[in-house]
């Protein structure tokens, strides 16, 4: 039987050498000089400029701890022994894209609450997020999932998922409209793209915390987790490329954001879109990123205010972005630099939480490249 088995083996690859080799003698090789395979890839690229060629991509995890239980391990029941073990925990995932002719700085894109890098990379309608966006501008991307979220969910502290539906309100605090007669409304102007297939797919990007104790309420993330773990994440990008880092928060996100600096000195920049708060005057963070004199942005959308009146989040919205009015204050007296931007005064309305997914995602990524370029130094 073995004989046999042999017999074919040798068989079977010699049938296959002479069909390669009668392939490659027939011509039946794609050859680029006859419009095969590697002919029209570079056909292609030639023939649309727009094409987003992609150098090098990855991922990789960042930061984290290693925890251990008491006792010691049984081999002899391995499957069910959990004495004497360890879990690799708390860390950052990183998944990264280096474009084929890279000219700025990397990117660090960090989510808020309730999100993954998922929100960076695409739009409810199908569109092109901001990680392809600042791609074909000429920086590489790192967009993580931050401790305990999405495809870094490993935890040492052990949360608890709730099944309470919650869509109605978040979709009003992120200032996209309400829930007004069993449907969804949108503000007047709205840039939010709409549909109910736009809606179902926004909705389906929420992602749990599984440190977080959701079913008794508990919303609290450890800021110093988050931020240890971004920060590795960040001194890595620094190994690999020799470059400092622009740090893109969202929301939550940018609460551990502004705490970064404390663990790395490689922060080139932060561009923060509507974090839940500036840091305070004093803090530690504020006094590293002024030590570091690393260059700060606020993005605000529309809708803020106690004159929206039909927008139940306008007004608690209007207390978290003037704490980005007294920090901006604070550190240009201080010798940093530090802007405050209110779409609508730039002429850009209909905005909400989710601007880079709106229908002007693109406006808003070349604001920003416009305030990196005049900004931020390499």
């Amino acid at each position: 039987m073995k004989q046999t088995r042999k017999w074919l083996a040798l068989a079977l690859a010699g049938a296959l050498s002479l069909s390669l080799l009668a392939g490659c003698a027939g011509g039946n090789t794609p050859d680029a000089s006859a419009g095969g395979t590697a002919g029209t890839q570079e056909a292609d690229e030639a023939s649309d400029p727009n094409a987003l060629v992609i150098a090098e991509q990855g991922i990789f995890s960042a930061g984290g701890t290693v925890i251990e239980s008491d006792g010691t391990f049984d081999v002899a029941n391995y499957y069910t022994s959990r004495e004497g073990s360890t879990a690799h925990v708390d860390h950052a995932n990183v998944l990264y894209q280096i474009p084929e002719n890279a000219t700025g700085l990397p990117m660090v894109f960090l989510h808020g609450y309730g999100q993954s890098r998922m929100g960076w990379m695409t739009t409810p309608d199908g569109r092109e997020g901001w990680s392809d966006m600042f791609l074909r501008m000429g920086h590489s991307v790192w967009l993580i999932d931050q401790p305990r979220r999405g495809e870094a969910g490993q935890t040492s502290v052990a949360g608890t998922m709730t099944t309470t539906p919650s869509d109605q309100t978040w979709y009003t605090q992120f200032r996209i409209g309400t829930y007004l007669n069993d449907e969804f409304t949108y503000n007047e102007g709205s840039q939010f793209p709409q549909g109910e297939d736009v809606l179902d797919q926004f909705f389906r990007q929420m992602t749990p915390d599984t440190g977080m104790d959701n079913a008794a309420g508990d919303q609290n993330i450890d800021n110093t987790v988050v931020a240890q773990a971004v920060a590795a994440a960040i001194d890595e990008i620094y190994d690999r490329t020799g470059q400092d880092s622009i740090l893109v928060t969202h929301s939550q996100g940018g609460l551990p954001g502004w705490e970064v600096p404390l663990y790395t000195d490689h922060v080139a920049a932060i561009v923060a879109i509507e974090p839940g708060a500036a840091p305070e005057v004093d803090s530690d963070a504020y006094s590293a990123m002024v030590e570091q004199n690393i260059p700060v942005t606020f993005y605000y959308g529309d809708y803020i205010g106690e004159e929206f009146t039909d927008v139940p989040a306008a007004a608690m919205w209007a207390m978290m972005a003037a704490s980005a009015d007294t920090f901006t204050e604070a550190y240009n007296a201080a010798g940093g630099s530090s802007t405050v931007v209110h779409l609508p005064d730039e002429g850009i309305t209909g905005n909400d939480h989710f601007m880079f997914q709106d229908l002007n995602n693109d406006v808003i990524a070349d604001h920003i490249e416009a305030w990196i370029q005049e900004n931020v130094t390499e």
